[in-house]
């Protein structure tokens, strides 16, 4: 049986470019990109920023968290890059069928966050409020703090590195076991 990896964290994070480099560490291994599954919304599609998106936001977070589930259930390591807050993640993990998963937040600063989001291309949020809405939402949360990386360092690479170590030691269990 293959495992389990959370990547989040608020837009502009660096969650999709430390999912891929992590995936890319591992054989066989599958990154799943949640956003993908909001392309799927044919008619009707409500930003998931705003808050009218709660109902729909949970049927494509379910749904994603579903297909993830099978990959690591059939052996692949899998590394999920998508917003899963913690206030989710209970939820997040019932609908991957598994027993547990490992789960990081990255948290730079509002300011790196900010910078990346307005210098992205062909990505779908590039909204300033609602990335400073859900930086704030994950800063506020009362999680468990080993499971945030406040503000990582610059390079992917070396995020990377971090987050296995983590891993290795057991630190990002979901639920925790020691």
């Amino acid at each position: 049986m293959g495992s389990l990896l959370v990547v989040t964290g608020p837009p502009g994070a660096g969650k999709s470019t430390v999912a891929g480099i992590l995936g890319g560490r591992f054989d066989p291994s599958v990154v799943v990109e949640g956003d993908a599954f909001f392309a799927f919304l044919a008619q009707g599609a409500i930003p998931p920023w705003l808050p009218e998106a709660n109902v729909q936001n949970q049927v494509v977070t379910r749904a994603a968290a579903c297909a993830t589930g099978r990959y690591a259930e059939g052996g692949y390591m899998t590394v999920y890059d998508g917003v899963v807050g913690p206030w989710f993640l209970p939820t997040f993990l019932a609908a991957t069928g598994l027993n547990n998963l490992d789960y990081v937040v990255l948290q730079p600063s509002i300011e790196r966050c900010l910078a990346r989001v307005a210098t992205r291309r062909g990505h779908g949020l590039t909204d300033e409020h609602a990335t400073r809405r859900m930086h704030q939402q994950f800063a506020q949360s009362n999680f468990d703090r080993r499971h945030m990386l406040i503000d990582p360092p610059d390079h992917p690479e070396r995020v990377a590195d971090l987050i296995l170590a983590s891993r290795t030691d057991g630190s990002l269990g979901y639920p925790y076991n020691r």
